[in-house]
């Protein structure tokens, strides 16, 4: 019997476009499997339109607040349906960012030092020594997130603004110089690991990540074969220490410049990344000989429930 999948997708996020992009490109590469698809734009009756559904399995192609904090899958898992991704408990770890850092310290993953301040402490004057980088603590894509460098007398005033939407806790961290690097798991193995480099030399902002041509992939990265091999190390041991299940992706800082640091940290674990085809964890899959429909056509096979 051919499997009924409906792919959750848009939501109620700041990420909402971005997931209405993944989620279309994940139902076309499922139909084209031979699965039966069914968009589901979600929205706060989604419960009632699933009972009504009752698909096999719930492709979950949601990002941010309400997809990828556990709340979608606490939904899911009342239902009963399968689902893919992370389960509740690594989900919403994940998406708070001080807790995950808490968590996958725990397990010697090195992270930034940092600390959690209130937005409006983080306006008023530096919360630590500049360079550092202030982000909302539950929030994906880039939004919200300011990089305070050396020049700036002054911490970011948007802070105050009054239709500010990010949440009132900052995560400060101090600014890892270097390169950008990602690797996601797949399963129990580690993908191969990208250099992201943004087009206009500046930092993997939302232009960067969502803008044609404005980042390049550098895929394999060149690294050293030690810190090629640790950066795979690190992202499966990431991915353990909270709890993921399926695909993850793990975003690193990685400061090879001449008379740098060599630190290497893991800057966060996205257990939600974008599945456009165009997107990362597709890519990593791609150069690892699975095509787009053959790699949601796995995450499809691995969906189940207590994740």
């Amino acid at each position: 019997m051919t499997k009924h999948v409906a792919v959750l997708m848009g939501g109620l996020s700041a990420e909402r476009e971005i997931s209405l992009r993944s989620g279309s490109a994940c139902a076309r590469a499922l139909a084209e499997q031979g699965f039966r698809v069914t968009p589901v734009d979600v929205g706060h009756d989604v419960a009632n339109v699933l009972a009504e559904l009752k698909p096999d399995v719930a492709f979950n192609a949601l990002h941010g607040k309400f997809g990828e904090d556990g709340c979608i899958q606490g939904v899911l898992e009342l239902l009963r349906i399968p689902y893919t991704h992370s389960g509740v408990l690594a989900s919403s770890v994940a998406m708070k960012k001080d807790v995950a850092k808490v968590v996958m310290a725990a397990a010697g993953v090195p992270v930034p030092k940092g600390r959690v301040v209130h937005r409006r402490e983080a306006a008023e004057a530096h919360v630590l020594p500049v360079p550092y980088v202030l982000k909302p603590v539950s929030e994906g894509s880039s939004f919200g997130v300011f990089i305070v460098r050396e020049d700036q007398a002054h911490p970011p005033q948007e802070l105050t603004r009054p239709d500010w939407s990010h949440g009132d806790l900052m995560l400060a961290e101090q600014f890892i110089h270097g390169r950008e690097l990602t690797c996601a798991v797949m399963g129990d193995r580690a993908l191969d690991v990208i250099e992201i480099v943004a087009a206009d030399g500046g930092w993997y902002d939302y232009h960067a990540k969502y803008a044609k041509g404005g980042s390049k992939h550098i895929l394999p990265a060149i690294l050293k074969e030690k810190i090629y091999q640790t950066v795979q190390h690190l992202a499966i041991e990431a991915h353990r220490a909270l709890g993921c299940r399926g695909v993850s992706r793990a975003d690193f800082r990685y400061d090879d410049r001449p008379g740098g640091t060599g630190e290497l940290v893991v800057l966060e674990v996205n257990t939600q990344p974008g599945m456009t085809e165009t997107s990362l964890v597709p890519e990593m899959a791609a150069f690892a000989g699975f095509s787009f429909g053959e790699l949601v056509r796995w995450m499809v096979e691995d969906a189940s429930c207590d994740r």
